[in-house]
């Protein structure tokens, strides 16, 4: 067993964790760079949290220029166990409508301006990402928000976009009638291969904002709405994760689908052939493995 530290990453509006007791901001340096920004760190109900914002206080960062191996690296290497990814998005169905929430399950990657792994040459990797997120932390996700009263769907596909625009009517029908996607956002990928790569249970919940520009009768996307429901999804989101740690529990089990044992086969590189350079930068990330 281990000790359960929860680290959440939170997206447009939410920028902080509420309820922490010995609440920190702490500068972490990583081999990729600093960090979207420093790390709240704290307990909640006796559980260690760690909360980053993605996009840095005042949101500096576009989709395209978050650090995400640093983050996912920092993360790491302050002891996190389980990453929440809380993230605003557009719908493509009705049923899921602004203010809903919706955990997903599966990505398609539209990105493309982004690096994609810690892993390159000198030492090459390959991770499955076949499921991308953690069925259990899904689980803890999907019971805090019905406990809050928030409603949530289980189960989703996310068109990561590469952003900053929002789509056009004719990619937004696409993403929904021809590639069967459920949600568009601009920040799940590469966050969460990256994740898997680090050997972090990782769940995303999706807080959603607008119906993208597909829909008839709601035309292209207003950024003013969008802002408008990003409070109310906030408040929502502090309240899930408040819920989190009497859910989580202080001490971890290893994770049941292997999250936590991800490049247990993944490395190919011979020792004798990896780059010593990239084998230091890795030490957080890949430590398990490379010994």
């Amino acid at each position: 067993m281990t000790q359960t530290m929860i680290g959440v990453i939170g997206g447009s509006g939410l920028y902080e964790i509420d309820g922490l007791e010995n609440a920190e901001w702490r500068v972490v340096d990583t081999p990729w760079g600093g960090p979207s920004d420093a790390i709240l760190t704290g307990t909640l109900d006796g559980i260690p949290m760690a909360f980053l914002p993605r996009h840095g206080r005042g949101h500096v960062h576009t989709p395209s220029s978050v650090p995400y191996r640093a983050n996912i690296d920092a993360l790491k290497r302050l002891g996190v166990t389980d990453v929440i990814s809380v993230s605003a998005c557009g719908s493509f169905r009705e049923e899921l409508a602004p203010g809903d929430f919706v955990l997903v399950d599966q990505y398609i990657d539209r990105t493309f301006a982004r690096e994609k792994s810690f892993f390159g040459p000198g030492c090459v990797a390959h991770v499955s990402v076949a499921h991308p997120t953690c069925p259990r932390l899904s689980d803890a996700c999907d019971a805090a928000a019905r406990d809050a009263g928030i409603t949530v769907h289980r189960g989703g596909t996310y068109l990561a976009m590469e952003g900053p625009q929002f789509s056009t009517m004719a990619e937004s029908k696409m993403y929904r009638e021809v590639f069967g996607c459920d949600v568009i956002g601009m920040t799940g990928m590469p966050e969460a291969k990256l994740a898997r790569e680090a050997e972090l249970c990782y769940a995303c919940v999706a807080m959603i904002t607008d119906y993208d520009s597909w829909h008839p009768e709601h035309g292209a996307v207003d950024i003013t709405a969008i802002i408008a429901t990003l409070t109310g999804n906030a408040d929502k989101g502090r309240t899930l994760v408040r819920r989190l740690p009497s859910l989580l529990g202080a001490e971890r089990a290893p994770c049941l689908h292997g999250c936590d044992r991800a490049l247990d086969f993944a490395l190919l590189t011979a020792p004798e052939k990896r780059d010593p350079d990239l084998m230091a930068r890795l030490d957080a990330v890949a430590g398990r493995v490379l010994g």
